[in-house]
């Protein structure tokens, strides 16, 4: 009787596993609301009946694809090969060559519609964002008047717009050569915070 339970409980975590990553996929070719639940299951392999199961609705399945590619991608920054452990800027590029990172870029366009369904999630995502550099800003590395809080702000919104840069034209945008301009004009204290 144990091994049918887990047996059972394996084939569960898997399905749901296959339809977040066919949903990622999807969603960061296709976008949320061109992605309907039959592409996904056609794409994953599994009853279109399992996405509600596992997830409730669409919503529930972008927020778990969320959460799943944002861990996975932050433990891929750290276990990155050839570069200085630590060094924010060096992380931040890891992040943005990420194949999986075209996912935020499809994504964007669609939240910043006042009536789009993932708007909320994306705030939320932003501000959890916002809190993790906040985090790591100390206040008197910033020139006079200048808030932590809105340092914070243009420096998410200069990464945002590099990888957009990027992921439009990769051969006009040099990443190394970004890290080192970001690297260069930030004060010493938060270029390899």
């Amino acid at each position: 009787m144990v091994g049918m339970a887990t047996r059972r409980i394996q084939r569960t975590e898997e399905s749901r596993r296959l339809l977040v990553t066919a949903a990622a996929e999807l969603f960061a070719e296709k976008g949320y609301r061109q992605t309907s639940f039959i592409d996904i299951a056609e794409r994953a392999g599994i009853s279109r009946g399992s996405i509600p199961w596992h997830f409730g609705n669409k919503l529930g399945l972008l927020e778990a694809v969320l959460d799943e590619r944002v861990h996975g991608m932050l433990a891929g920054i750290a276990a990155s090969e050839g570069e200085r452990p630590g060094d924010p800027l060096d992380q931040v590029m890891g992040f943005i060559r990420l194949p999986v990172t075209r996912l935020f870029i499809t994504l964007l366009a669609e939240a910043v519609e006042v009536d789009s369904p993932i708007r909320e999630h994306y705030a939320r995502l932003h501000a959890a964002l916002r809190q993790a550099v906040l985090a790591r800003i100390p206040a008197q590395a910033l020139s006079p008047g200048t808030t932590p809080e809105a340092f914070t702000v243009l420096m998410i919104g200069a990464i945002i717009g590099v990888h957009v840069q990027w992921r439009v034209a990769p051969e006009a945008v040099d990443l190394d050569a970004v890290r080192d301009a970001m690297r260069a004009l930030l004060p010493a204290d938060l270029g390899r915070a």
